[in-house]
Formats: structure tokens, C-alpha cells, sequence
């Protein structure tokens, strides 16, 4: 099996149970996430500490069941595609959505050196709208 891929599946699998801290420390310390523009937390993140205040900390204050599930995984040398669906209910208006994923995860060495997420952000921002 491939050691990224186990990687990669180990995030997704802590991230579905709440344990963010596991999450955190599979990145590099200067790791580079970049959220979709025109998503809820478009941008660039760089470093755990960002990441986890500018996406993980607003995901868990404003949704509720959110929801990150990868359903295929392609493997090229030390990048990872995850191909998935988000799904979510947002709590200030109690709205739902479902919206398909692809994740691009880097590597440089054991850790994940960047992250970067396409997404539909038209759908992913629909709950937000009262």
C-alpha cells in the first residue's frame, strides 16, 4: 500500500470523527491549503495554525454534520487525488447541501506539503443565503 495514500485516508477518517488535532499533525509546518475562491473559506492558508483557524475552527462553529467523504483516490508519485462529497447543514439558517469534491494532496516526505480543493462553490455557499 501506498504510504501517502494511507495518509491521506487517515485524515479523512480523523476529520469524520471530530479529531482535528491528528489532522494537524499530518501537515508540514509550512504546509500551503488553498480553499476554492468564491467558497466560504476561500484562500490560502499556510502552516497548521492557519489552517486550523481560518477552516477547521469556521467549519465547526458553522455547520453542523459536515461532512468531507472521499469515495475514489488516484495516486501519481507523491500527490493524491481524493474525489468525494461534501455535505452539510449550515446552522445559522438550518440549510443543506451536498456538493462534489476533487482534493489535491502533495507530499514532501511524510508529511502533506499543500493542499488544494475544487469544489462547487455556487452550491457549498447556497446554505448560507437566508
Amino acid at each position: 500500500m501506498n504510504r501517502n495514500l494511507d495518509l491521506v485516508r487517515s485524515v479523512y477518517q480523523a476529520f469524520s470523527v471530530g479529531d482535528i488535532p491528528s489532522v494537524l499533525r499530518a501537515l508540514s509546518p509550512t504546509v500551503h491549503w488553498t480553499e476554492a475562491a468564491g467558497g466560504p473559506y476561500g484562500g490560502i492558508s499556510i502552516g497548521p495554525d492557519a489552517v486550523l483557524e481560518n477552516v477547521f475552527m469556521k467549519i465547526g462553529a458553522e455547520w453542523q454534520g459536515f461532512s468531507a467523504a472521499p469515495k475514489e483516490f488516484v495516486v501519481e508519485g507523491s500527490t493524491v487525488v481524493a474525489l468525494g462529497e461534501y455535505s452539510g447543514t449550515y446552522k445559522a439558517t438550518g440549510k443543506s447541501f451536498k456538493a462534489p469534491f476533487a482534493h489535491v494532496w502533495k507530499f514532501d516526505g511524510d508529511l502533506i506539503a499543500s493542499f488544494h480543493q475544487y469544489t462547487d462553490t455556487v452550491v457549498h455557499r447556497q446554505p448560507l443565503q437566508a
